[in-house]
């Protein structure tokens, strides 16, 4: 592309190399964001002509207009590439060649600044509101299967030696509550960063009253970000408050994913996972390999080294800097992937199958030891006193049953009294809001 949008009349030429520099994946990565530049293009153009920058007609001709570039792009009919230098100028191009001297007029009372600022808003609330969805569906998956299998004894671990008698209820209910907080985080996030840029311009707002209440409004905002120069200085910043919300999710899918990997291997024996969600190896006839599961536990992983994209993008002062667009590929690599993910967890954890005889005859005596000290404070003794008693009695405790010891641990959340109730009615009420 020649006919860049920022050109002036000028005999100059641009270096080709330093145009591919300066692109880098932008038009590449804007086929991620088209869809939400449209729809914030088409509210500003319905903006303007409620405050008479443009006629009603001329607004209504640029809607239809942008209508019908989206079902293109959607259609792959119309291809955003190297041919443009981003997608804002891959639109205000397809109106120009679509309406004439009328499709120039778009740009009036904005820059590509807030333009990409409120895309990439439109696409976190967008992407957040899916994260949150996901995890509630995990989480519906974890509760259903605490409930079928409440009782079913697991040997719980702590530092990855055998420690007490557990329950696949606890295991499943940790990791439901676990799902639940991530879908109020992402909630919260989302709130947090749904304020509308749009209007802001260049980080010094325009010349024209824009009705910058009525756009955000009409594009589901809840409030406007209302200085300019802070829609510049928010760049980043959102985006890393949005990949929390992601990194949390994620970093709880390592430890549910590492508990698999365990569980699945022969040395324990407890779990196998579906058959759809692994492979054979290359040289090794005996091999079927939990790649799904490796590959859910290395996700966090992306959003680590996003996030420390951004940090390190971010030494700026305020206004808008070029650096920013790096923002870009970090963010959305992280959510394109981690989403996609996620999204293979409730049908994973809905097909496991569990080896309930090698979880119960892999509890040993011994560890019912924490059992024994407690019925002896029940009886009086002190804790410390009760703690050696039971230490030097463990060679008595294999007359004691998993079962009995799941049925004592009465304490709200524990085996006994999981309180599934309680995470079912939370996960519900964030659910409706």
């Amino acid at each position: 592309m020649t006919n860049y949008i920022w050109k002036k009349d000028s005999t100059e030429a641009v270096d080709g190399r330093v145009m591919r520099f300066l692109a880098g994946d932008d038009v590449v990565l804007d086929r991620l964001l088209l869809p939400f530049d449209v729809r914030a293009s088409q509210a500003h153009a319905r903006g303007l002509a409620r405050n008479g920058v443009l006629s009603a007609d001329q607004a209504e001709a640029m809607v239809v207009s942008m209508n019908k570039l989206l079902a293109a792009f959607e259609s792959g009919e119309f291809l955003l590439d190297e041919r443009f230098e981003d997608g804002h100028s891959a639109i205000e191009s397809w109106l120009t060649d679509q309406l004439g001297e009328i499709g120039g007029r778009i740009h009036a009372g904005r820059s590509r600044n807030d333009q990409v600022a409120v895309a990439l808003r439109l696409y976190m609330k967008d992407r957040l509101a899916r994260l949150g969805e996901v995890c509630a569906r995990i989480a519906t998956v974890c509760l259903a299967r605490a409930e079928a299998e409440k009782d079913v004894p697991l040997p719980g671990h702590t530092h990855l030696q055998q420690a007490m008698p557990s329950s696949l209820g606890l295991w499943w209910a940790g990791h439901a509550e676990a799902f639940i907080d991530n879908v109020e985080l992402a909630g919260r996030i989302g709130h947090w960063l749904d304020a509308s840029p749009l209007g802001t311009a260049s980080g010094f707002g325009v010349n024209f009253d824009l009705d910058r209440d009525g756009v955000a409004e009409d594009l589901g905002f809840a409030r406007l970000l209302v200085n300019p120069q802070y829609a510049q200085n928010a760049r980043g910043k959102t985006e890393l408050r949005a990949l929390d919300a992601l990194s949390a999710a994620t970093g709880d899918l390592r430890r549910l994913s590492w508990d698999l990997s365990l569980f699945a291997s022969q040395e324990f024996g407890f779990v196998r996972i579906p058959a759809a969600f692994c492979t054979g190896s290359s040289i090794m006839p005996n091999k079927l390999n939990p790649d799904t599961v490796e590959l859910l536990r290395s996700l966090h992983a992306q959003c680590v080294g996003a996030r420390a994209e951004l940090e390190a993008v971010l030494s700026l002062p305020s206004g808008y800097q070029r650096d920013l667009q790096d923002t870009k590929p970090a963010l959305l690599r992280a959510f394109e992937r981690g989403l996609a993910g996620l999204d293979l967890v409730p049908d994973l954890l809905a097909g496991l199958s569990w080896n309930n005889q090698t979880m119960r005859a892999a509890i040993a005596p011994a560890l019912h030891a924490t059992d024994l000290a407690n019925e002896l404070v029940g009886q009086g003794k002190s804790f410390r006193e009760a703690y050696r008693q039971a230490a030097a009695e463990i060679d008595t405790l294999d007359r004691r049953s998993p079962e009995d010891s799941l049925k004592q641990r009465v304490s709200p959340g524990a085996c006994a009294n999981l309180r599934l109730e309680t995470l079912h009615s939370r996960l519900s009420n964030l659910l409706q809001k």
